[in-house]
């Protein structure tokens, strides 16, 4: 990245590759509060959104963690080294976008939900909900093992300002049984840009936020 971007009056810097290599657990609920900064490939100015929603997925033994079926051609980004994006494809339309956490091999990632728009979006643009963000900020499965600490295609800037943290079990994974129920999503308690699902769609018995 040729020198720093600003937003506000807070300066837009990569967070460094030491920030990603900590249990998703712990990122999920870091990165809630930072800036997501997405450089379009036509040239037109950087979109920047606020992340206000995460989601943890810990690895080959958590059982809605794509890492648990091994190491395949969908999964090796996921099995990569932390500080990149993983982005994939779900119900053949939607493209989510992940960052892929701990250390090589671990299977960490953190799933960006939904985030709240700070610039070069359009105004009715709509955020609330991985496959929605990912249109917004048009992060597509190109983007996939993009190194996020480069600073070039899309990175991660720090928070300007700390956010008031809720939690509650993932959504839409109540396959995954018992661990669908861990309280491993977070989210910004005061951001109107949060997604807002159905409540049988979280854990297995609903929100334990």
């Amino acid at each position: 990245m040729n020198g720093a971007l600003e937003s506000g009056t807070a300066e837009l810097v990569p967070l460094p590759r030491a920030y990603f290599e900590r249990d998703a657990l712990v990122l999920a609920r870091a990165l809630v509060g930072t800036r997501l900064v997405v450089m379009p490939a036509r040239g037109s100015a950087a979109r920047v959104a606020r992340i206000v929603e995460t989601e943890a997925y810990r690895g080959p033994r958590d059982r809605a963690c794509h890492a648990r079926v091994g190491l395949t051609k969908r999964t090796r980004t996921l099995y990569g080294p932390p500080g990149h994006a993983y982005v994939f494809l779900i119900y053949g339309m939607y493209d989510c976008f992940n960052v892929v956490s701990f250390a090589d091999g671990k299977g960490h990632a953190v799933l960006v939900r939904a985030v709240e728009p700070v610039s070069g979006l359009a105004g009715d643009a709509s955020t609330a909900g991985p496959g929605r963000l990912t249109r917004a900020l048009e992060i597509t499965r190109a983007d996939d093992a993009i190194d996020l600490v480069a600073g070039e295609r899309i990175f991660i800037a720090a928070r300007d300002r700390r956010p008031r943290i809720a939690v509650s079990a993932r959504v839409g994974v109540a396959y995954a049984g018992e661990w669908a129920d861990k309280p491993w999503r977070f989210y910004d308690r005061d951001s109107a840009h949060v997604s807002r699902p159905p409540r049988r769609s979280i854990g297995r018995h609903g929100d334990l936020g």
